[in-house]
């Protein structure tokens, strides 16, 4: 791999390239996702600037998670572009080194932002991500898409020993056991109305759910404060998690547990399996974008066509990931097992970003 200087300069423009991607790609979608809060809290009456902000940087870490595949990609051809161009990889050549040897610190920046990623980053945005959802219920009330559509609204539709309810939650954290701003109806055992609950949030408990500082309002009777109401239910934590529509707010360290709890209660575990194994397979796949922008960057300047081959490897890039996509579609359905849907794709790059170098390097 060369001297320790050269190792060590590889490396940093390898990551200082990963860095400069990722963030230019984290402010493009910021100023997205910035302008469609200011469109949804603009529909609940006053806007305050503060909060939208606060919301729209919670809501970040989530959808830049993605972001390091693309981010590893284009930093990896741009940063063999940046040295081609100013003839450094031709004195790497002259000085002995192999294109294996001057890729692999990129391969170890790779390594380093995939371990990153799932470890700490991934946890970061989980927690994040449930901080914004509850804080916009909490500014709004907003139904936040959390749980599953049923008739004309987010409900859950539960059954208990004191005969049928409904509830509702403007937002779910702690994987669906908690829910923000809530609503419900309690009904008879022969379907008549009873009561309409109110409550700032609620809590899944053994067999009930804790709503803190109800009204509850009955036909015929003048509204009762509850500082604590228990709502009987069926429901079972298993059964709430199914509910849940996103994995967003669930960490790589809850997955193992929800995907236990999902598979003892006969529930379907696939999103829970498949959004596991991606964290697991995101290191092998970001070393695996240095390899794929490796390929289309190793060509001469002198020799022209460079910017056709940059165009063949975004191009590529691109339809890797929509066949990764696809595949991930798929295995949601159950039509392949969940590890299959994601590591195929993986070693699919793998084998294309090798056989190219191969047939490169040593014809």
């Amino acid at each position: 791999m060369g001297t320790p200087t050269l190792r060590w300069y590889l490396t940093k423009q390898f990551f200082v390239g990963v860095l400069g991607a990722f963030f230019l790609c984290a402010v493009l979608i910021f100023m997205i996702d910035f302008i469609e809060m200011l469109r949804r809290s603009g529909g609940q009456g006053e806007v305050k600037l503060d909060r939208v902000i606060r919301l729209t940087l919670l809501r970040l870490p989530s959808y830049t998670e993605l972001l390091f595949t693309f981010a590893v990609l284009v930093a990896s051809i741009g940063t063999l572009i940046n040295l081609n161009r100013k003839n450094e990889l031709a004195v790497m050549r002259a000085g002995g080194m192999s294109v294996w040897q001057f890729i692999a610190p990129g391969i170890v920046v790779a390594l380093f932002f995939g371990i990153f990623g799932v470890l700490v980053y991934n946890p970061f945005a989980a927690a994040s991500r449930a901080k914004a959802d509850e804080l916009f219920a909490k500014y709004y009330g907003k139904e936040s898409n959390f749980l599953k559509m049923s008739g004309g609204g987010n409900w859950l539709r539960q059954d208990s020993v004191d005969g049928p309810s409904a509830i509702h939650g403007a937002a779910a954290t702690q994987g669906g056991l908690q829910l923000t701003v809530v609503t419900a109806f309690r009904f008879s055992p022969d379907g008549n109305f009873r009561e309409r609950i109110s409550g700032e949030s609620a809590v899944l408990k053994d067999r009930y759910w804790h709503i803190q500082d109800a009204w509850v309002v009955a036909p015929g009777k003048p509204p009762e404060f509850f500082k604590d109401y228990l709502l009987s239910t069926y429901l079972s934590p298993e059964k709430v998690r199914d509910a849940l529509d996103s994995v967003t707010s669930v960490s790589i360290w809850e997955l193992p547990d929800l995907i236990d709890l999902a598979q003892k209660a006969g529930l379907p575990a696939s999103q829970y399996e498949i959004a596991l194994h991606l964290l697991l397979a995101r290191p092998f796949l970001l070393m695996a974008m240095v390899l794929l922008g490796a390929t289309v960057s190793l060509r001469s300047f002198r020799s022209g066509g460079v910017q056709n081959m940059v165009i063949v490897g975004v191009t590529v890039g691109v339809g890797f990931f929509l066949g990764a996509e696809l595949s991930r579609q798929v295995g949601l359905a159950g039509l392949i097992a969940p590890w299959v849907a994601v590591w195929v794709p993986v070693g699919v790059a793998w084998l294309f970003g090798l056989t190219v170098l191969l047939h490169q390097e040593d014809g």
